[in-house]
This record gives C-alpha cells, structure tokens and sequence, in this order.
C-alpha cells in the first residue's frame, strides 16, 4: 500500500515538482521512447495525486475538474515507477484520484485517454471504451468513461 498526497500545483514544493517531472519523463519518455511534450501547461490547472512509499514518489496522477480537460472529470499523466509495478500500485493511484475526483467535484463520471494496452487494467475499475482506438503521440489510445 502507498501513501497518498493530494496537491494543488502551487502547493508543491520544488522536490515534489522535480520527483513528478523525473518519473514522467523517465516512464513517458524514455521507457515508452515517445519523444513529447510532457510539460504541457496544463499542470498548474491540475490536482496532483502522489503516492508514496517510504517516502519516495512511487506512483502519480493528475487530475481535471469537469470542463479544464474534457467536459467531464478526468484522470491523466497515469504512471508507477517500473520496478514497483508488481505491487499493484496502479490500483492504489487510480483509486485514491476517483475518490478525490468525486470529493472535490461531486462527480463520479470521468473520462480518460488510456493507452489500448491497459484497457484491462481500466475496465477492473469500472472504466468501459467509448469510441474507437486512435493514436496520441504515436501510441494507440481509446477514450474511456466511468459514471
């Protein structure tokens, strides 16, 4: 199990900002070898979900209130620090940023751009496909919803 931390993005300090930037760009960028943007300027609009363990950034997300991504709430930038992914830590994030999406927002409907190969991963929590696959930085894509 991890620990998480909800924060908004003038209340991280400058070590949680780089710790979020390090491992975005190590899994993004370097293990997916997908040359992109990941600073993107929609941070600052975001609320930051960090998941700890022993006191290191294990695991992230960032998540929209309806209307600052898609018009409904959503979850993104999705990540667990490769040799910690066999503890299920996926779980845990994604757990604890629909429970603050539905705290902070009063909303349980949420869509996300999740890349094709962890559909699975997203239907085990209540995620369902909603579209056709489509490609987002040269990596296939598919919308889905949970409400």
């Amino acid at each position: 199990m991890i620990e998480t931390s909800i924060k908004q993005f003038s209340e991280l300090n400058t070590q949680e900002l780089y710790d979020i930037l390090q491992l975005r760009s190590e899994v993004f960028v370097v293990e997916q070898d997908c040359i992109y943007q990941d600073i993107d300027g929609k941070d600052q609009k975001a609320l930051h979900v960090l998941g700890y363990k022993k006191g290191k950034l294990v695991a992230y997300t960032r998540i929209f209130k309806p209307g600052d991504y898609f018009n409904e709430a959503s979850i993104g930038r999705v990540v667990v620090v490769e040799n910690q992914r066999h503890h299920k830590y996926g779980y845990d994030i994604m757990k604890a940023s629909v429970k603050t999406i539905e705290n902070h927002y009063n909303t349980e409907t949420i869509l996300i751009s999740a890349q094709v190969y962890l559909k699975r991963f997203y239907n085990n929590l209540g995620f369902y496909e909603t579209g056709d696959t489509y490609l987002e930085d040269g990596i296939p894509h598919i919308k889905m919803k949970k409400s």
